[in-house]
């Protein structure tokens, strides 16, 4: 079974980038992954798209609220 790394449009959390990710993982899309370590301390690694992929580095914040894709703080 896959897990998906989409986050749920009804989330609402911040926190700082703390790795970057690219792979196939189903063999014929590239998706990009960010891990984030969360305000509560918890990390958690995200799908996100390519524009937010690019726009980000190590050590930005990002944001997602309740309704809106991650952005970057």
């Amino acid at each position: 079974m896959f897990t998906s790394r989409k986050p749920s449009s009804d989330e609402a959390w911040e926190g700082v980038v703390v790795d970057r990710s690219r792979g196939l993982t189903d063999g014929s899309n590239l998706y990009r992954y960010l891990t984030v370590r969360l305000s509560t301390g918890e990390t958690r690694k995200i799908r996100v798209d390519r524009g937010l992929w690019d726009s980000v580095a190590e050590g930005d914040g990002i944001v997602k609220t309740a309704g809106s894709e991650p952005t970057k703080r």
